[in-house]
């Protein structure tokens, strides 16, 4: 079977647009993502497309053009915008379609997500406690790992350091402006250990790609950057993720994200030693050094050497989140996702400027993750 190609990319900026809808951002990234394919809407055979709180993504056919195109609406948390890829390229890895597009887009008020009990199905008291706050269920959770794997508050810092500054060279990015180490551990607190800048903020942008068949894309004339694996895994017994707690929460090391990580480095041949470079989910500080092990990437606990030592830095072994990820970009959930992959197709084609990986990177990496404990995993080749 030959390989899906990602053969246009597009972005809105991310952050805060007054008087532009979410929709409008999404479509704003569609017509960029054409244009750089070299593709008109007509042409487009089939779209999946992910927002959780901006309205049906399938609505933007009234500013794209009426083709009657099939477009499916995808949400399923932060991984929105993962689970739209992995739609998207299972339609041409089917045979059924040759050229389509994953956009997600969203446009967030201020403030925290508003999440509901009912909605997971979990009951009233679960709320009451406090957890369906996200900042106070993952402060939990990363003092709970820190403790038991010995990392420090100032390894987190480092985490954000390295965001803000690496943002700088992100034209896409919401802060833009580096933030001393020390300003952001000395920051307001807003839930222990985490201050003010250990979090992303919802937001708003939106990203669509243009995927096609290998044969299409040579017929294209674009240079190949392949898709060799995505995945979406739900959670499995023994994991304790957002909005699903596990009764035994120190029984088992199973994640979303640990089986999507092992299935699509089997799906792609290779392993975590042969990325060069990588965007990990990090709606705070904690979740990228949590899902640096749990992506297979270094042992629990190394993290505190990695970031001491520079590894995850641009020009590191293991260079992480290069445009700053969701704490510089905020989280537009339908989008933040796609925006990964972006980032990543940018690395592969060395258009990275002052955030560009050196040494002509081969093979990128990208990881969501969302409530209730979902994973989506992607791995491009040049």
């Amino acid at each position: 079977m030959s390989d899906v190609c990602i053969v246009g990319i597009g972005i809105h900026r991310f952050g805060r647009t007054d008087g532009v809808s979410g929709v409008e951002q999404g479509v704003h990234a569609v017509r960029a993502a054409l244009a750089d394919a070299g593709v008109e809407w007509p042409q487009v055979q089939f779209a999946y497309g992910a927002s959780d709180a901006a309205g049906n993504p399938d609505t933007m056919v009234e500013h794209l053009g009426l083709t009657g195109v099939q477009f499916i609406n995808v949400r399923n948390g932060c991984a929105a915008g993962g689970s739209a890829l992995f739609s998207a390229q299972m339609a041409i890895k089917s045979g059924e379609f040759d050229l389509g597009i994953a956009v997600g887009f969203d446009k967030h008020p201020r403030g925290a997500f508003n999440a509901l009990p009912a909605e997971y199905n979990l009951p009233d008291w679960y709320g009451d406690a406090g957890y369906m706050i996200t900042t106070q269920f993952f402060a939990n959770k990363i003092t709970r790992y820190m403790h038991l794997h010995g990392i420090s508050r100032t390894t987190l810092g480092r985490v954000a350091e390295k965001a803000f500054r690496n943002a700088v060279h992100a034209p896409h990015a919401w802060r833009r402006q580096p933030v001393a180490l020390d300003e952001i551990l000395d920051g307001a607190m807003v839930s222990d250990p985490y201050s003010k800048y250990m979090f992303c903020s919802p937001a708003e942008g939106g990203v669509a790609l243009v995927l096609a068949s290998e044969k299409r894309a040579r017929e294209l004339g674009k240079p190949l950057v392949r898709l060799k694996a995505a995945t979406m895994r739900t959670r499995p017994p023994g994991s304790f993720e957002v909005f699903a707690p596990c009764i035994d929460i120190g029984g088992g090391t199973a994640t979303a994200t640990r089986i999507a990580s092992r299935d699509a480095f089997t799906l792609a041949g290779i392993g975590p030693a042969d990325i060069a470079v990588a965007q990990l989910q990090d709606t705070e500080a904690g979740a990228e050094i949590m899902h640096m092990a749990e992506n297979g990437f270094c042992a629990d606990g190394e993290q505190e050497q990695w970031l001491a030592e520079g590894r995850t830095e641009i020009g590191g072994a293991l260079p992480v989140n290069t445009d700053g990820g969701c704490l510089a970009c905020g989280e537009p959930i339908g989008a933040s996702g796609l925006r990964q992959v972006y980032e990543n197709v940018v690395q592969l084609r060395g258009d990275g400027a002052g955030r560009q990986v050196p040494g002509a990177p081969k093979t990128a990496y990208s990881h969501v993750y969302g409530a209730p404990g979902v994973s989506a995993v992607t791995i491009l080749e040049r």
